[in-house]
């Protein structure tokens, strides 16, 4: 199944949604808001349609990331599993840029434990009201909170 970037039309290429994500400012690590900054403007500054690809394409990443090996990896031994911890470590994944997803997505025993940034989730959002002054009222093409990716699941409940 093709991915949101490599459909006919897709107004964002998978160079221009890692570009975007690569803009990111980690030197001012602590405030949320101003790393993101950066990649809030970029996104900003490109077409509606454009946002609403980006948005597709973060929700791809982060539901690939979605199973049973990678939660496995994020946790260290003993400590309890959270599942919303588990998205922020995946949005981490992703936010740290293409070189470190890919690692991680065909390697989950790379996944990097206990560090998460809940704070990509609203990218999407912030550009679009920056460039329109309304709420962003698009869903993306996949369900990225944790659990929905039946290849990464399985038919088993998730239990940790």
């Amino acid at each position: 199944m093709p991915g949101p970037s490599e459909e006919p039309g897709a107004l964002m290429t998978e160079d221009q949604f890692w570009e975007i994500i690569g803009s990111v400012d980690w030197e001012k690590e602590g405030d949320d808001e101003a790393v993101l900054e950066p990649a809030i403007q970029c996104l900003s500054e490109l077409p509606e349609e454009a946002i609403y690809s980006f948005y597709d394409i973060l929700s791809e990443k982060l539901f690939l990331l979605d199973g049973r090996e990678y939660a496995l990896h994020s946790i260290e031994d003993g400590e309890h599993f959270s599942a919303d911890l588990f998205l922020y470590g995946r949005c981490c994944v992703v936010a740290n840029g293409r070189e470190v997803y890919e690692r991680v997505l065909n390697n989950p025993a790379t996944f990097p434990k206990d560090l998460f940034f809940e704070s990509l989730l609203g990218l999407p959002e912030k550009a679009y009201f920056k460039k329109t002054g309304k709420p962003l009222e698009h869903l993306p093409k996949y369900i990225y909170e944790t659990g929905f990716n039946p290849s990464g699941w399985g038919e088993e409940a998730i239990t940790l």
